[in-house]
């Protein structure tokens, strides 16, 4: 299995691929997205190289950062408009996806909610077995990102089994 993880923004739109299998995982790629362009142009920049990533890496599911709240409105609905164009381009991918708030990720890699980035990007390399943590931050939240979503694919599992033997409540 692959998972794309995002983490959204419009200036810097962190991305990583990991590929999971029997109970290993491994990095395949991660990086930036950092548009050149301003306005609705720099939407469309991100909407392609987005859709690039998707064809190149073609993962089975995606893990985006949900923006819960934010104090600067401009800031939240720039990334608003970021993650909007990351989740169009994966449902027209037909991509199975996540949604994890930054603390969720936080304490489900480290343990703690309000890790700082330095605490995510050792972490997440050490989890991945890299000799170094992944650059830019962005890249390391997004592959923090794929990593809640390995480590609950058991939980869905059994929450799909019981919902489908009538077992939990509807």
């Amino acid at each position: 299995m692959r998972v794309l993880g995002i983490d959204p923004g419009i200036a810097t739109c962190g991305y990583g691929v990991i590929e999971a299998a029997d109970g290993e995982w491994r990095l395949v790629v991660a990086g930036a997205i950092r548009p050149t362009q301003r306005g609705a142009a720099r939407l469309q920049e991100l909407y392609k190289a987005m859709r690039a990533i998707l064809a190149a890496h073609r993962p089975n599911a995606a893990a985006v950062e949900l923006l819960y709240h934010n104090r600067n409105v401009k800031t939240a609905a720039d990334v608003g408009q970021a993650r909007g164009v990351a989740m169009l381009a994966l449902v027209q991918a037909g991509i199975d996806i996540a949604e994890y708030t930054p603390t969720q990720m936080k304490l489900a890699i480290t343990g703690n909610g309000a890790a700082d980035k330095g605490q995510v990007q050792r972490l997440v390399a050490m989890r991945l077995r890299l000799a170094y943590p992944p650059q830019p931050d962005d890249a390391a939240d997004a592959l923090g990102l794929c990593l809640c979503y390995v480590q609950a694919i058991g939980l869905r599992q059994r929450v799909a089994q019981a919902m489908g033997a009538g077992t939990l409540a509807r």
